[in-house]
């Protein structure tokens, strides 16, 4: 029992000088614990000191990958994650998967560490198969994948997709089967392709109906759910999933936090503004559930965006995009949505201000708006291409030539339907002369 208690010891020294602040001595203490217990390992038949011996194993690589977080250090994160795998080669393949799955959490915290982690994935996917460790295979492989969606890198995310999907169909694994069709529905957002994001969602929630579905995953995929019904403009219902997964999320505390929960408010948000009813936004963030984010930046900026809205205030507006840009322009999904509301306010602006006038100065209108003289032709230009109101540019003299709404002229439609009953008439008088004759 003598290298057990020394690992101990070494273990509770290290916490010590964690504790204390002394990030060095720690990480040399933590080091020690995985040369001795590997020692430790080989020369003891003991299977009490030989579990000791796992556990301090454990508690170490996991205490140095914390250290190497808060360090931001991604090289010696990845270095942890490698020596990792003499211990995982001696461990239950479950707990291999969880603690690989832990120190790959770790990554999330170091900024700029995309392609370290994508080399680390990489290498320990080509170990997990040469160790025929299938489960921690498709597991890596799934975090690959999302680590490939989240740099945009579609191409290579649905070949691993296709190749993933093959084998788990094969082995019937519905929950990483489930999984790997939310990612694919994800990356099929991504590139525009919506019929078949829908599909891949279907397949995910079809799957997900044959087993437990936990918290965290059902919210994703209500997540997923409410992003392409607001692409599908039916943000009634989009707010419902976004309301569901915001409920389930807020319930799992902290990591609920982490799974999304503030993103599900945002939407939820977004939704009320879409919907024109932006006067929704203060009481929503009354409820319960609500409060405890309704001072966070990121609820701030859509809430300056309602206030914006109902007053339809260009300039306030401009104002908040500039304001809250991280948290406006960081989601693809905000991005998209909040770009159409501003051309949608920019039109009802354009049609307000033209409305008195038969003719106009683009100059003018363009002062009154508060945008730019090329910016406002443009828009005008499409607004008549579009049919929204009838008029032309007269670029010469630099004035919009506003007119009425043209009457329908149904003389030749009225002409047409005479000459389609008189056709009838001598196709009936022809058929009649056929059977005299």
């Amino acid at each position: 029992m003598a290298s057990s208690s020394t690992t101990s010891q070494l273990i509770e020294k290290a916490d010590a000088a964690l504790k204390a602040g002394n990030l060095k001595d720690a990480e040399k203490l933590y080091e020690q614990v995985l040369t001795t217990s590997s020692a430790g390992n080989v020369n003891t038949t003991d299977s009490s000191i030989q579990q000791q011996h796992v556990r301090d194993q454990e508690t170490a690589l996991v205490k140095l990958g914390e250290i190497y977080r808060e360090q931001k250090n991604a090289d010696a994160l990845s270095n942890v994650i490698t020596q990792s795998r003499a211990f995982m080669s001696s461990t239950a393949k479950a707990k291999t998967a969880k603690l690989i799955r832990t120190l790959l959490d770790f990554f999330s915290s170091i900024p700029n560490s995309y392609d370290v982690q994508k080399q680390t994935l990489t290498d320990n996917i080509a170990w997990a198969k040469t160790e025929k460790r299938i489960f921690l295979k498709h597991s890596l492989e799934t975090r690959l994948v999302g680590l490939q969606l989240e740099t945009q890198q579609y191409r290579p995310a649905l070949t691993l997709i296709d190749q993933l999907l093959t084998e788990l169909k094969r082995l019937d694994d519905k929950m990483i089967l489930t999984e790997v069709h939310l990612l694919e529905s994800r990356v099929y957002r991504g590139i525009g392709n919506m019929a078949k994001a829908k599909a891949a969602l279907t397949s995910s929630r079809t799957a997900a109906n044959s087993i437990y579905c936990p918290p965290l995953l059902q919210a994703a995929l209500d997540l997923q759910s409410g992003i392409l019904h607001a692409e599908d403009k039916d943000y009634t219902t989009a707010y419902s999933y976004f309301y569901e997964a915001f409920e389930n999320l807020s319930a799992q505390g902290e990591e609920g936090l982490r799974g999304g929960a503030l993103g599900a408010l945002k939407y939820m948000l977004l939704c009320k503004v879409m919907l024109n009813l932006p006067e929704d936004v203060n009481s929503l963030l009354t409820i319960k559930l609500a409060t405890k984010y309704a001072q966070m930046r990121d609820v701030e900026s859509m809430r300056a965006i309602a206030r914006a809205h109902q007053e339809r205030n260009l300039s306030d507006f401009e104002k908040a995009l500039r304001d809250y840009r991280d948290e406006l322009s960081s989601d693809p999904t905000i991005r998209s949505h909040l770009a159409s509301l501003y051309d949608n306010l920019l039109e009802q602006n354009l049609l307000r201000i033209i409305e008195p006038y038969s003719v106009v100065e683009i100059a003018h209108v363009a002062e009154l708006v508060g945008q730019e003289r090329q910016g406002v032709e443009s828009k005008l230009s499409q607004m008549i291409l579009d049919k929204v109101f009838y008029g032309v540019l007269d670029q010469g003299r630099g004035c919009l030539l506003v007119f009425d709404e043209p009457e329908a002229d149904n003389t030749y439609g009225a002409a047409i339907e005479t000459l389609g009953e008189v056709g009838k008439v001598v196709q009936s008088l022809y058929a009649k002369t056929v059977q005299i004759a």
